[in-house]
């Protein structure tokens, strides 16, 4: 199995920062993408962001600009920089890691985390 542990979550004022990190444990030979996904209280989960091994990064719309997704591929651990956040931006924050191989022959697997809460207050 694969384990993926949120953190950084909090409460911070309207365009003020977070960082989000995630690792990822266990029997991992490696991990193509590794994204982040939020969902608001009332809403469904929506994508946030996505890197994948190469480094090339995806967003979405709501959050260009203002959010960074970074990885470090050695230590299988992503982040997520958050600035100028907004109220809009509450919800719990999910890492999720897509087409995880554990070994060379092993299939792909889709692996996500407890969440994080992320609160911002105006």
């Amino acid at each position: 199995q694969v384990q993926l542990v949120e953190s950084g979550g909090g409460l911070v004022q309207a365009g003020g920062s977070l960082r989000l990190s995630c690792a990822a444990s266990g029997r991992i030979f490696s991990i193509n993408a590794m994204g982040w996904y939020r969902q608001a209280p009332g809403k469904q989960r929506e994508w946030v962001a996505r890197i994948f091994i190469g480094g090339s990064t995806n967003y979405a719309d709501s959050v260009k600009g203002r959010f960074t997704i970074s990885r470090d591929n050695a230590k299988n651990l992503v982040y997520l920089q958050m600035n100028n956040l907004k109220p809009e931006d509450t919800a719990v924050y999910y890492c999720n890691a897509d087409r995880v191989k554990r070994d060379y022959y092993s299939a792909y697997e889709n692996y996500w985390g407890q969440g994080t809460q992320v609160t911002v207050s105006s």
